[in-house]
């Protein structure tokens, strides 16, 4: 079997993810059944998977400036608020428009 590369979306994943990825793939889907694999509530775990749904699109979007780029993945990753996050390529983009 040859080697494969992972797509680079998968490469982006932190291992939790992917931790995460295989136990809902092993429960079928089922976030009822995730929840009560982390003692979570339901609620939680689909918090969890909209965030990772979030972070595979950011990771899909072809990002022409990588500072809005990590900006983005700073928000889906909660290291800084959204509005925050917003307001930042905001500004970013009337700079260089402005350049």
């Amino acid at each position: 079997m040859e080697s494969r590369q992972l797509p680079e979306w998968m490469s982006d994943l932190e291992e939790e993810d992917m931790a995460f990825i295989k136990k809902f793939l092993l429960a079928s889907g089922s976030l009822k059944e995730v929840a009560g694999i982390y003692g979570v509530t339901y609620p939680t775990v689909r918090l969890r998977l909209d965030r990772l749904i979030q972070k595979i699109q950011i990771s899909d979007q072809k990002e022409s400036e990588p500072y809005v780029g990590l900006i983005r993945r700073l928000a889906v990753d909660g290291k800084l608020e959204l509005d925050t996050a917003k307001l930042l390529i905001q500004e970013y983009k009337k700079i260089k428009r402005g350049n």
